[in-house]
């Protein structure tokens, strides 16, 4: 078969194996003008898009890393005025309760001396009463005693002055009795 190949080849016929010079050289100048025409303006196209992603990308990096420094500036505001607000709350909080502790007191005072003042009261009224009781039951007393005297004595004792003194006599001697019997 080799045989057979290289004879054909030889008595002018055109082997399809063996390429031709002309066809061969038309498909390298057509490679060349085709390598050219990527190399000038196809690979420049490519590596101006990927300088382009390339800066997007990076740009996009430093915005997301800009914005989580912000973020994380925000956070420790927000921790720090929170922290001022708790501060601020507990500061408030202890300024409610000595308030309170000392509307508390005052009122206490308040409450003691209207106490007092109403004890006080009560004792002038009672003290006066006891006078008045005193004085009432000293004429009711005269009279009884007066009258029993008088039955006692036989005589009337309707004289004032007379009634007075009797009365006084008596009031002495029952205050000396009571006088005598507490000790």
């Amino acid at each position: 078969m080799n045989q057979l190949i290289i004879s054909a080849a030889t008595e002018g016929e055109v082997n399809p194996l063996v390429p031709n010079v002309w066809e061969m050289g038309v498909v390298l100048v057509g490679f060349a003008i085709l390598m050219f025409i990527v190399v000038k303006f196809v690979v420049p196209m490519f590596e101006k898009t990927f300088a382009e992603r390339a800066e997007a990308i990076e740009g996009g990096i430093a915005k997301a890393e800009k914005a989580q420094a912000e973020a994380s500036a925000a956070l420790e505001e927000y921790k720090q005025q929170l922290t001022d607000a708790r501060t601020e709350a507990n500061r408030i909080r202890e300024e409610a309760r000595a308030e309170g502790a000392q509307i508390l007191a005052d009122l206490k005072e308040k409450a003691a001396a209207e106490s007092a003042r109403i004890t006080a009261q009560a004792h002038a009224q009672i003290e006066s009463e006891r006078q008045a009781a005193v004085v009432s039951l000293r004429s009711e007393v005269g009279t009884l005693a007066t009258t029993l005297a008088g039955r006692i004595v036989g005589e009337s004792l309707n004289d004032d002055e007379r009634a007075a003194r009797v009365v006084d006599r008596f009031l002495a001697d029952l205050e000396t009795q009571n006088a005598g019997a507490a000790k």
